[in-house]
């Protein structure tokens, strides 16, 4: 790769956390009062810093990250410039859920009470397509962590079509959702420290901007072979079916694939679960992305 290589940063809050810092990554110290936006407000004070002033990519990861992808420093940089070329590069650090479920907001059901349905809410209001939680979305459109290197193009039209959908929403909601939404409720099992919704939206407008206002943009979805090695069987077979029946757009193959992938919830996790969430995670129709 030509140039300066990425100017990658690392997020961390606690003096412990530098000693698992990658030495390839700029650290940066985090602490202070957070928002409920969480890294996503740090993207945009980043963004008109001096930091990544000249900066042909840029990105900001977590203190976690090679805790969840499995990647190194020296691993990223050089699947970066492998691939050049590219506005933004991201990655899943699940890709066991890219078999299992229809779409990332779907699959938050399972995580955070009522998450389709003000989802769902959020995207209406923000004038965005509310039918974006009941599609079938190909595991190449799956994003999270908030795991982004991208160029000044990919971040001047990320986030303000991020905050633009906040703020759109904001003010069209009802004041029920409106509550809601910025509440704690999202985090119950008080897995995320409390977080409201918002953090869990914000990470999955990604595919949504790629497929809209981003559409222009050339994404590169980074392989994680760690994480891969860790899939079963089943979960690769479900990802390679569901990705052939949105390749095809065959309503056919998906309906297999609800079948398959119901019968495979419904044994991992018990009866119990399936009675509880396996029809609020399966839409009522096949649409594809």
């Amino acid at each position: 790769m030509q140039g300066e290589p990425p100017r990658i940063f690392q997020i961390h809050y606690e003096d412990w956390h530098r000693s698992v810092c990658d030495p390839r990554f700029i650290p940066l110290d985090n602490r202070g009062p957070a928002t409920e936006y969480l890294e996503f407000d740090l993207f945009e004070r980043l963004s008109i810093s001096p930091h990544v002033q000249g900066a042909a990519l840029w990105g900001a990861l977590s203190w976690r990250f090679t805790e969840k992808t499995g990647l190194d420093g020296a691993e990223l940089f050089d699947l970066i410039a492998a691939h050049p070329g590219h506005d933004v590069y991201f990655c899943n650090p699940h890709p066991q859920h890219e078999g299992i479920y229809h779409n990332l907001w779907v699959q938050g059901e399972t995580a955070h009470p009522r998450f389709v349905e003000l989802s769902r809410a959020f995207l209406v209001a923000a004038g965005l397509p509310g039918e974006a939680v009941d599609t079938i979305d190909p595991s190449s459109q799956y994003s999270t962590a908030n795991y982004f290197v991208g160029t000044p193009a990919f971040w001047s039209a990320y986030l303000p079509f991020v905050r633009g959908a906040i703020r759109r929403a904001d003010a069209n909601l009802s004041a029920a959702d409106k509550a809601a939404l910025h509440s704690t409720a999202a985090d119950d099992r008080m897995v995320h420290k409390g977080c409201t919704y918002m953090p869990f939206i914000v990470e999955r407008l990604f595919p949504l901007f790629l497929r809209t206002a981003g559409a222009h943009l050339l994404g590169f979805k980074l392989p994680l072979p760690i994480p891969e090695d860790e899939m079963n069987v089943h979960q690769k077979l479900l990802r390679e079916m569901k990705d052939h029946a949105c390749r095809d757009r065959s309503s056919w193959l998906a309906a297999c694939w609800v079948n398959y992938r119901s019968l495979y919830l419904q044994q991992q996790h018990g009866r119990q679960w399936a009675q509880r969430y396996l029809r609020q995670v399966t839409p009522g129709e096949i649409r594809f992305a």
